[in-house]
């Protein structure tokens, strides 16, 4: 068999507006594609360096490339979780690996693991952290939507997401907060979004920070984002979260994002399949983990101005599993 050559690309591709959370804004998404080739077959996966914990576009791209030359020795997809650590990099290369594979074998990579073949599923869409009347003019515009994800996690976020709720009496609403209300006002927001509908609250407070969770009677279900990672991760999650939002750019790849879904389902968290702002490529892998999700957030490629070929198929809130043009 062919030593295996990789090609690592940095691409940018432009969001329909902009793209705001507690952190920050963005007009584009940058993305790092890694790709693996035999010669004959080729297989390709993307990540987002996640800022949040320190990685960058730049820095993501050269771990892959320092990876060349072992995987050209003969490096495979199993050695890979312990030659990385999780993360952003180790995605793209995991879900090269599982694509690569299926090309070889003429098989979908749920037939690889022994998974049934995905369905179609709901996404949420996201409404951007803005002003109560700019989030309402926003969630207007998507209230026919099922599932809509609301950005907050600044001073006075009861006006916002009672704002959202009468632009969208229908639609069932969930929360991020990224991190961004401090303990004394936790209570007084989750009342007000409690008072407004919403089904879950992601990532409330700083992820160093969310001990208060523990000791308090929450009125909807608490989602870890920030404070979960991989594997390791997940028993101090236990009392503080009732859900956990298990991206791959965090665990470092699918490989680690179904094993990770397994044990949190066995402590008692319930799934949310995430993801970051991206193209169809990196929603892909995405979709099989989805398949277990209580609640799916796979509508990044929904958030930019143009997608891949062969990108993903939505219908509104329907996304359906991709085609092997695609990935996998």
């Amino acid at each position: 068999m062919s030593p295996l050559a990789l090609c690592v690309r940095v691409e940018r591709w432009p969001i329909a507006g902009s793209f705001t959370i507690s952190r920050g804004a963005k007009t584009e998404a940058v993305v790092v594609v890694a790709e693996l080739s035999d010669g004959t077959h080729r297989g390709r996966g993307e990540c987002v360096p996640y800022a949040r914990y320190g990685e960058t576009v730049a820095g993501v791209a050269a771990a892959i490339e320092a990876m060349g030359p072992e995987i050209s020795s003969g490096l495979d997809r199993e050695q890979l979780q312990s030659a990385m650590a999780p993360g952003a990099a180790r995605n793209a290369l995991d879900c090269a690996f599982w694509d690569l594979a299926a090309k070889r074998a003429g098989r979908p990579v749920h037939e690889l693991i022994g998974l049934p073949a995905p369905k179609t599923v709901t996404t949420a869409y996201t409404i951007s952290l803005a002003t109560p009347e700019a989030m309402a003019q926003a969630t207007a515009a998507a209230a026919g939507r099922a599932l809509l994800k609301v950005k907050l996690g600044a001073p006075g976020d009861p006006a916002r997401i009672a704002a959202v709720r009468r632009a969208a009496p229908n639609a069932e609403l969930i929360v991020d907060a990224n991190e961004g209300w401090m303990p004394e006002d936790l209570a007084a927001n989750l009342a007000a979004c409690a008072q407004a509908g919403v089904t879950l609250v992601e990532q409330p407070l700083r992820a160093n920070a969310d001990e208060a969770l523990a000791h308090m009677l929450r009125p909807l279900q608490i989602c870890a984002d920030e404070s979960a990672h991989g594997r390791a991760s997940l028993s101090a999650l236990v009392g503080k979260y009732d859900a956990v939002n298990v991206k791959l750019d965090k665990t470092g790849g699918l490989t680690e994002a179904l094993a990770l879904a397994g044990d949190a389902e066995r402590l008692g968290l319930a799934i949310m399949a995430g993801c970051m702002v991206a193209t169809s490529l990196a929603m892909a892998p995405a979709m099989l983990l989805a398949q277990r999700a209580r609640v799916v957030d796979l509508d990044g490629p929904l958030l930019l101005a143009r997608d891949r070929p062969d990108g993903l198929r939505y219908e509104e809130s329907r996304v359906h599993p991709p085609a092997p043009a695609l990935w996998g």
